[in-house]
């Protein structure tokens, strides 16, 4: 068996070194160079996990698929987001604490206080209520839509759109040119 291999293996060789060979036509600098682990048909990502991953830390999938102000401006809206949230959270814990309170404001020739209505009622705490409310629905909607645009993304990972914005005399013109290799 080791004889066969040895054989085979001397074959191949002075096979190899038998016929003079044709120069390659193409020079080898002209050659594109794609390595196996990066291959510019696929993205890094699939679009499921980008998804995933855009939904669970929106701007991340962005980061990956080398969408860098998406990603940027998906973390500039959660961010403002939770800051938000935080601070109508401690208006409405505000609201709730003094609502229905009242203020003396001075007291009558009978020597009862005269008292004025506070600054928190029922209303105030529903509109406080209602922003808390607002602001989470922003957060949610911010990582619905981190999680599309990454999904989006990542199956037109191929298409390189280039577009353009002129300004004519009559107006202004946007073109759009869409290159699929």
């Amino acid at each position: 068996m080791r004889s066969l291999c040895y054989s085979l293996l001397i074959g191949a060789t002075a096979m190899s070194t038998a016929g003079a060979q044709r120069p390659d036509s193409i020079p080898v600098a002209a050659l594109p160079t794609v390595s196996p682990t990066t291959d510019s048909l696929r993205p890094p990502i699939t679009p499921r996990r980008a998804f995933l991953y855009g939904f669970l830390a929106p701007g991340y999938a962005q980061s990956i698929l080398g969408r860098h102000k998406a990603a940027s401006a998906f973390l500039v809206v959660e961010a403002i987001s939770v800051i938000m949230i935080r601070e109508s959270s401690a208006d409405l814990h505000e609201a709730r604490r003094f609502e229905n309170d009242s203020l003396i404001t001075s007291y009558g020739t009978n020597g009862l206080p005269i008292k004025v209505r506070g600054r928190f009622g029922n209303t105030e705490v529903k509109t406080r209520r209602a922003h808390v409310e607002d602001w989470i629905a922003l957060l949610v909607a911010n990582h619905l839509f981190a999680g599309a645009d990454a999904f989006v993304a990542a199956n037109l990972w191929d298409v390189k759109p280039k577009l353009a914005f002129r300004a004519t005399p009559n107006g202004a013109t946007l073109t759009a040119s869409i290159n699929v290799q």
